[in-house]
């Protein structure tokens, strides 16, 4: 890429680590970005020799070593790095290396697996699949689901999402009780929640444990790990970038 043609601002935050681009429109929309002196808007350019600040602080050009954490999500934290936020994982994260942020979002009334990384450049291959990445969750409905229930869950539920049309067909596994497993290829906001509303059912705690081939396994709420170099390397396989 020419320097004439440069880099959009979102792109450039999220690649050098510093917040999805997603958070980074945000911060745009927000009035906390600028280029060369002057305020920063959606699709703005960032140049060879252009001068980035954020909240005032210039942002630098060096690149780091990707990276990415699993994180036991508690339930009570809210997805995201904004500071400004007590809920936010800054606050509840025993973490002090690279500037990290997170990969999609898990609502703050549940809990498990959430993706920490430093690369931007993973957020868009692992969060917009087409329907390939399974994401995991164990979930305590209120009551037991009847036959007809689980078929809904199953085949695909309208949630109110208009042209989107109703979520994809998943798994969905008894467990016992009231517990059961279900697999999801899609990320829709509040998914699992608004579909469990839509058939008039109760979920009492929704948990994260699998998003593809990075497991929760035997961690504990609040805490973290850097996933191993082989789970890197079939993430990235799985997501194509080798």
């Amino acid at each position: 890429m020419s320097q004439l043609e440069g880099i959009r601002i979102n792109k450039f935050l999220a690649e050098l680590g510093h917040c999805s681009r997603r958070e980074a429109d945000k911060w745009l929309e927000d009035g906390r970005v600028e280029i060369d002196g002057v305020l920063a808007k959606l699709g703005d350019r960032v140049l060879d020799n252009s001068i980035v600040k954020v909240d005032g602080k210039e942002i630098k050009r060096e690149y780091e070593e990707s990276f990415v954490i699993a994180y036991f999500k508690p339930k009570g934290v809210e997805s995201t790095y904004d500071i400004r936020n007590e809920r936010a994982i800054p606050h509840h994260l025993d973490y002090s290396g690279p500037r990290i942020f997170n990969i999609g979002r898990l609502d703050i009334g549940s809990e498990g697996l959430l993706l920490l990384t430093n690369d931007g450049g993973l957020v868009n291959p692992i969060l917009r699949s087409g329907g390939k990445n399974e994401k995991e969750y164990i979930v305590v409905f209120q009551f037991p689901l009847t036959d007809q229930q689980m078929k809904a869950l199953m085949s695909g539920v309208d949630i109110g999402d208009g042209e989107r049309g109703p979520t994809k067909p998943c798994v969905v596994e008894r467990l016992g009780g009231n517990r059961v497993r279900m697999i999801l290829t899609e990320g829709r906001n509040r998914q699992i929640r608004r579909m469990a509303e839509a058939l008039n059912l109760n979920v009492v705690r929704l948990k994260r444990v699998r998003v593809m081939n990075i497991e929760l396994g035997e961690m504990k709420s609040g805490e973290w790990r850097e996933i191993s170099q082989q789970e890197f390397s079939d993430l990235k396989k799985q997501l194509k970038l080798d």
